[in-house]
C-alpha cells in the first residue's frame, strides 16, 4: 500500500512540474512572450516545448485565450512559427466550429498568408499545410479568398525553388479506369503544396472574387496552370497511369485532374478579344461583299426562306483565306490528312454542352465538373460516319448517349485509317477549339443578332458520302475550305420553320414524302465559296473523284458549317414574350398598386395566358418562327433593318390582337394538364429578365405555381378571366411601345452572350492546341 501511495504522490508531482493545462501553457507562454517583447534564447526553448505539449492534447486542453497568441507566434521564429501553424492547421480540422472559428480569428489568418510569403520554405511548407487545413470548410476558404490569400500564393508559387512543378503521373486508386485521377508532382514539396493550395481556393471563388485579382498575377497564375495541364493533359491521352501502390511518388495531394482544369477555366472565363461591331461588320463585309447593300439583300431573298450560293470564289481572289485563313494555316490543312487531323485531334479535349439557359458559369462547372478537360467522347465531340448506297449512315466507333465512349489515343490514330476506308470525320464545337475560329463565329452571331453559333468541321474523303440527306433546326452557312463538294438541295416539306428541339419523327416523315427528285438544285461548291442553307430544307451532298486528279473540283472536301441556333427567346415569338412581360411591369408598378387583391390575381393571370396566347399564335404563323433580328449588328447604314424590325413586330401585335381567343387558351391549357404537360413551359426563360425573381415573370405569380392558380380561378371566376383577358390583350396590343421592348430585349441577349462567351473562353483555354 504504502508503495502504491508514494506512486500517486510521484505523478501528482511530476504533473506539476510539467503542466499540460492549456490556461496553465498560456500563462506561460504569455510571459515569455511579454519578457523583453521577444521569444528568443531560453524563452523561445520554454515557447516551443509549451506548443509542442499542447499540440499533442489540443482537443483536452485547448484555452480560447491562446488563439489571440497565435498572430503573434506565427511571426516569431523558425520553429515557433511553424509549430504555432501546425497548431492552426489541427484546431481547423477538429471541428466545423472551430474551423469556423479560426477563420473568424483575421489576425490569425494574415499572420498564416504572411508565414506563406517567407523566403524559408521550411515556413512556408508549414503555412501551406495549414492553408490546406483551414480549406476543408467554405467558410475557412472564404476567409482566405477576402484577406488575399490567392495573390500571395501566386507570388510565392513564382519565387519557389521548381516554381513549375512538373507532373509524374497521373494516380489512380486501383480501378481499371479513372474519370478523374490524382496528379502526382516531381519531389519538390513546397510547389506541390502551393499548387494545391491555389487550386482549392480558386476553385471556391466567385466570378467577382476572380476579377479581384490583380490582372498581371492572375496571367501569371492562369500561365503556370497552363503549363502544368499540358502536361496533365498528355499524360492522360497516353494513359500513363499509377497506382496508388506503386513508391517513388512523393508528397501526394488530393488534386484531381477535373480540379486543374477547372481553375484553368475559372482564370479564363473574362478574357475578352476586344472585338468590336466593326469587326463584325468587316466579316459581314467579307462574306456577303463590300457593299453595304449586300447583306441587306440576303436578308430580303434568302434568309430563312431560300437557300443559295453566298459568296462565290469570284468575290474575292484569296478566297476564304481572308475569313479563316489563319485557322487553314496553324492547322496545317493543306499538308496530307495524316499530318493534321490526328495532331488536331489530340490536342481536344470533351466540350460538354451548356444549356440554353444557363447564365451562371459557375453553375455549369458544378454540373460537369467530373467530365471536365476529358478526352473527346463519341457522339457528342466526334462522329466518323459514311452513307451507303441505300442511303443508311455507318458509323465507325460504337457509342451512344446510354454508353459513352471516350476515345483513347488508339482510336485517334484508327481516325486516320477510317477516313482512307471512305468514313467522314465530323467534328462538334470547332469554335471553343480555335480561338481563329471563336473570333468568326461570334462576329456572325453579332450580325444574326443571336448569343453565339455552332461551328463544325467535316474531312470527306473523295467519292464520298458523309451524313445522309437530313435537314437542320438551324441555317448553316457552309464555308468551304479545301477541295470541292456536290451539294443536292430539296424544296422545305412545310411552309413551318422547325423550331430547335422539337420532335424529328414529324419532320423526317415529311422529308421522306416530298424529297423526290423534282425541285432538287445541286450545287458545286468551290474552294472559297460559302453555301446558305435555311432550316428545314433536307440537303445531301458527297465529293467527286478519286482523289488522283489534281483539278479543284475532285478530291477531299474539307468545309466549316456555321449553325445558326434560334433559340426561344430570339425567335419573334420572343421578342414578343419580352414586350409583353416588360409591358406588364410598367402597368402593374403604376395601375394595379392599389388594386383589391382579387382584381390583381385576375390581371396577373390574365398576362400570363396572353402569353399562352402569343405561343398559339406563334405555332401557326411562321413569321413568330423567324430569327429576330433586333439585336443584329449590321453596316453602318442600319435604318433598313430598323424600320424592317419595327415593322414586323407591328404586324405581329395586330395578328395577336386579332386571332387570339380565351377559348384557344383555356383549351390549350386544359389539354396539356391532362396530358401531364406543363402549359407555360415555353416561355419559362422570362424569369431571366428579373433577377432574384426565380421562375418568376412580371406578374408576380410562379410559373410552377401558375397551372394551380389557373384552374382554382376558372372554376370559380371564368367569366371575370375572359373579361380582364381581352381588357388586358386590348390595353398591350394599344399601348406596347417597340423602343421599350427593344431595350429590355438587348439586355437580355446581353446575358446570353456573355455566358455563351465565358463558356467559349474557358474551353479555349483547356485545349492543347496552338491558338
Amino acid at each position: 500500500m504504502k508503495g502504491k501511495k508514494g506512486e500517486k504522490k510521484h505523478r501528482r508531482l511530476k504533473k506539476r512540474r510539467h503542466p499540460d493545462s492549456g490556461t496553465t501553457l498560456f500563462a506561460i507562454i504569455l510571459a515569455a512572450l511579454s519578457r523583453n517583447g521577444n521569444s528568443e534564447g531560453e524563452d523561445a526553448v520554454l515557447i516551443l516545448r509549451c506548443l509542442k505539449r499542447l499540440h499533442r492534447s489540443l482537443p483536452q486542453t485547448l484555452s480560447t485565450p491562446f488563439l489571440s497568441l497565435l498572430p503573434t507566434l506565427l511571426t516569431s521564429s523558425d520553429e515557433i512559427a511553424c509549430k504555432s501553424a501546425e497548431i492552426v492547421g489541427a484546431l481547423s480540422l477538429m471541428s466545423f466550429e472551430m474551423n469556423e472559428k479560426i477563420a473568424a480569428e483575421g489576425q490569425i489568418v494574415k499572420g498564416l498568408i504572411t508565414l506563406l510569403t517567407s523566403s524559408n520554405s521550411i515556413r512556408s511548407i508549414a503555412a501551406c499545410n495549414s492553408v490546406l487545413d483551414l480549406s476543408t470548410t467554405s467558410i475557412g476558404r472564404k476567409q482566405l479568398v477576402d484577406l488575399f490569400a490567392i495573390e500571395n500564393l501566386i507570388v510565392r508559387c513564382s519565387q519557389a525553388p521548381k516554381s513549375s512543378a512538373s507532373v509524374v503521373a497521373l494516380l489512380v486508386d486501383g480501378k481499371e479506369t479513372e474519370t478523374c485521377p490524382g496528379i502526382v508532382f516531381e519531389e519538390d514539396e513546397l510547389s506541390t503544396l502551393l499548387v494545391h493550395a491555389v487550386i482549392i481556393l480558386v476553385n471556391s471563388c466567385t466570378i467577382e472574387q476572380l476579377q479581384k485579382i490583380p490582372t498581371m498575377l492572375s496571367r501569371r497564375l492562369l500561365l503556370h496552370l497552363k503549363k502544368l495541364w499540358e502536361e496533365v493533359h498528355k499524360q492522360m491521352l497516353y494513359g500513363n497511369f499509377a497506382k496508388c501502390t506503386e513508391e517513388g511518388f512523393s508528397y501526394p495531394n488530393n488534386v484531381r485532374t477535373n480540379n486543374l482544369a477547372e481553375s484553368v477555366f475559372r482564370l479564363s472565363v473574362d478574357i475578352n478579344p476586344c472585338r468590336g461591331p466593326s469587326d463584325a461588320i468587316e466579316v459581314g463585309k467579307r462574306i456577303f461583299g463590300g457593299e453595304g447593300t449586300s447583306l441587306e439583300h440576303f436578308m430580303l431573298r434568302n434568309w430563312e426562306s431560300s437557300p443559295g450560293l453566298v459568296r462565290s470564289s469570284e468575290m474575292a481572289s484569296s478566297k476564304l483565306e481572308n475569313i479563316f485563313g489563319s485557322f487553314i494555316e496553324s492547322g496545317r490543312l493543306r499538308e496530307s490528312v495524316c499530318s493534321f487531323l490526328s495532331p488536331m485531334l489530340r490536342g481536344f479535349i470533351c466540350c460538354p454542352p451548356i444549356s440554353s439557359e444557363e447564365h451562371d458559369i459557375l453553375h455549369f462547372l458544378k454540373e460537369v465538373s467530373n467530365d471536365l478537360g476529358g478526352p473527346i467522347v463519341y457522339q457528342e465531340d466526334i462522329r466518323v460516319v459514311k452513307t451507303d448506297s441505300s442511303e443508311f449512315e455507318l458509323h465507325y466507333f460504337s457509342g451512344n448517349s446510354e454508353n459513352r465512349r471516350v476515345l483513347s489515343s488508339t482510336d485517334i490514330l484508327k481516325c486516320e485509317q477510317a477516313y482512307k476506308e471512305g468514313y467522314t470525320i465530323a467534328l462538334r464545337g470547332m469554335g471553343f477549339r480555335f480561338a481563329s475560329i471563336a473570333s468568326v463565329a461570334d462576329d456572325i452571331a453579332s450580325i444574326f443578332g443571336q448569343p453565339s453559333i455552332g461551328v463544325n468541321l467535316y474531312l470527306t474523303p473523295p467519292g464520298c458520302q458523309g451524313l445522309a440527306r437530313h435537314s437542320d433546326d438551324h441555317c448553316v452557312f457552309i464555308c468551304q475550305l479545301l477541295g470541292a463538294k456536290k451539294w443536292n438541295l430539296f424544296p422545305s416539306p412545310s411552309h413551318q420553320l422547325p423550331r430547335l428541339y422539337e420532335s424529328l419523327e414529324t419532320r423526317h416523315q415529311l422529308e421522306s414524302e416530298r424529297c423526290t427528285a423534282d425541285g432538287c438544285k445541286e450545287i458545286l461548291l468551290k474552294e472559297g465559296e460559302i453555301l446558305y442553307i435555311p432550316r428545314g430544307y433536307p440537303h445531301s451532298a458527297h465529293t467527286i473523284g478519286d482523289g488522283s486528279g489534281h483539278d479543284a473540283t475532285t478530291g477531299l472536301s474539307l468545309h466549316l458549317t456555321l449553325a445558326i441556333e434560334v433559340e426561344p427567346p430570339f425567335e419573334w415569338e420572343g421578342f414578343t414574350h419580352v414586350a409583353l412581360d416588360d409591358w406588364y411591369r410598367r402597368q402593374r408598378a403604376t395601375q394595379y398598386t392599389v388594386a383589391d387583391s382579387e382584381s390583381l390575381l385576375l390581371h396577373n393571370l390574365s398576362a400570363i395566358l396572353i402569353h399562352v396566347a402569343v405561343k398559339l399564335v406563334g405555332d401557326m404563323d411562321p413569321t413568330f418562327q423567324k430569327a429576330c433580328l433586333v439585336g443584329a449588328i449590321s453596316s453602318a447604314n442600319e435604318d433598313w433593318l430598323l424600320v424592317n424590325q419595327n415593322r414586323i413586330f407591328s404586324s405581329l401585335i395586330g395578328r395577336i390582337n386579332s386571332e387570339s381567343t380565351f377559348s384557344d387558351v383555356l383549351k390549350f391549357v386544359e389539354a396539356a394538364t391532362q396530358e401531364h404537360e406543363d402549359p407555360f413551359a415555353r416561355f419559362k426563360w422570362l424569369r431571366h429578365l428579373s433577377e432574384g425573381e426565380h421562375e418568376s415573370d412580371s406578374t408576380g405569380i410562379h410559373l410552377a405555381d401558375a397551372k394551380d392558380i389557373f384552374h382554382r380561378v376558372i372554376s370559380q371566376h371564368r367569366d371575370a378571366v375572359e373579361a380582364v383577358f381581352y381588357q388586358v390583350k386590348s390595353c398591350f396590343c394599344s399601348g406596347v411601345e417597340f423602343e421599350d421592348a427593344r431595350e429590355v430585349y438587348i439586355a437580355l441577349l446581353g446575358k446570353y452572350r456573355k455566358a455563351r462567351n465565358q463558356y467559349t473562353n474557358g474551353m479555349l483555354s483547356l485545349h492543347c492546341i496552338d491558338n
